[in-house]
């Protein structure tokens, strides 16, 4: 099962993973955070991963 992983130091909370994807969302410190960090099938995910400036998302398989 693919796991959605964000490293919240790299983050720099520009958003480009939430518009990108609805699994995405910011967490209270401005954060991006995975709504369901394991999916049964990666979708969005890799399309917000490979858009992220600071390359915060890792998708492990």
């Amino acid at each position: 099962m693919p796991t959605i992983i964000v490293d919240k130091e790299k983050c720099i909370g520009c958003g480009a993973c939430v518009a990108l994807c609805k699994n995405f969302k910011l967490d209270s410190n401005g954060k991006a955070e995975p709504v369901k960090a394991e999916v049964d099938k990666i979708t969005c995910e890799r399309e917000a991963a490979s858009n992220c400036p600071v390359d915060a998302i890792k998708i492990k398989e």
